[in-house]
């Protein structure tokens, strides 16, 4: 193997570890609702995850194409700039699990690749098009996500005012698992497909490849590891998001899973990158405001915030220094 093989081979496990920390934190998100309210137990919640996260992963490669070839040129990402991002992006959301904030590691990775991008080619190599997405994303997962939550809530709240307590609860016990697995699903859909196409972007910076694309194995590997990933739990996660920000019943947990999993699987299908974690915690906030705002804790959601203004800009230096000395020291 000479050097420019075994750089490929690091870039892309360097991927993939990135990819398995993507599952690990954020895939959490999908089901702290449903294990907070007690409606499924920790292991079978985790289970359920796993499987429908990579189902959803190997269910489409518009997001990845977009974070392929709409965020950055190509011919201004090296392999060392890449494997010196995906660091960067793993030592983020590591710090960020470890002190249980529901950072978004989709943001982590667009400023990263924008961090790296810009070592190597200035602002000429920052793809408009593709961040015209990403801005829409932003939109979605925090307007759309906190709007349609607060919607739903209010019309569940007139809906079921007259019904039988007990047999509301059944009714939305039910609902809220079926809206648990639609937000894995849709977490993989979106999320996993991010990091697709960072691996095909690799491959064809190495010269594996001689043009983007994604191929089966590709989709097969990175999926396979999402669930990898996700599999190893996430509790601190869930914990800030499933009961520290306010205390959710089944109802709400449906009303904040179904608003957050539809307005994700909506972008997936036009290929818009968003932040699941954003778009999921803004439903959560969203169906407590639609129930009293005093139920939201508001010191654990500054704290959250705060995370989140910081994520982009730190993600983004700390990737554009990485990437600048990588290509210095590799050239």
């Amino acid at each position: 193997m000479d050097s420019l093989s075994a750089g490929v081979v690091i870039a892309l496990l360097a991927v993939l570890v990135a990819e398995f920390v993507n599952g690990w934190t954020d895939a959490p998100n999908a089901i702290a609702t449903v294990v907070s309210t007690g409606v499924m137990t920790p292991r079978a919640a985790i289970l359920m995850a796993v499987v429908l996260n990579t189902l959803g992963a190997m269910s489409g490669t518009a997001v990845a194409t977009t974070v392929g070839q709409g965020i950055v040129a190509s011919s201004a990402l090296t392999i060392p700039a890449i494997t010196a991002t995906m660091i960067a992006i793993i030592c983020w959301g590591t710090m960020a699990a470890k002190l249980g904030i529901p950072v978004s590691k989709s943001h982590a990775l667009l400023a990263g690749l924008a961090g790296a991008g810009f070592a190597g080619g200035g602002l000429d190599a920052l793809q408009w098009h593709g961040w015209q997405k990403v801005g829409i994303g932003m939109v979605l997962s925090l307007g759309i996500g906190f709007a349609g939550a607060f919607l739903l809530a209010r019309l569940v709240i007139r809906v079921a005012a007259a019904a039988s307590p007990g047999r509301a609860k059944r009714r939305f016990d039910h609902l809220q698992m079926a809206s648990a697995a639609f937000m894995a699903f849709n977490h993989g859909l979106n999320d996993g497909q991010k990091f697709m196409g960072v691996f095909a972007l690799t491959l064809l910076a190495g010269g594996v490849t001689t043009e983007f694309t994604i191929p089966w194995w590709v989709i097969l590997v990175c999926a396979l590891t999402m669930g990898l990933g996700t599999s190893a739990g996430g509790w601190r996660i869930i914990e800030t998001v499933g009961s520290k920000m306010t205390r959710l019943t089944s109802w709400q947990g449906f009303a904040a899973t179904a608003a957050a999993s539809s307005t994700i699987f909506g972008a997936s299908l036009y290929g818009v990158p968003l932040s699941t974690t954003h778009t999921i915690t803004s439903a959560i906030i969203g169906v407590g405001a639609g129930k009293r705002v005093s139920d939201i804790r508001w010191g654990v959601l500054r704290k959250i915030v705060i995370a989140w203004v910081l994520t982009f800009p730190s993600c983004a230096v700390i990737a554009y220094f990485a990437a600048l000395i990588a290509n210095r020291l590799w050239a």
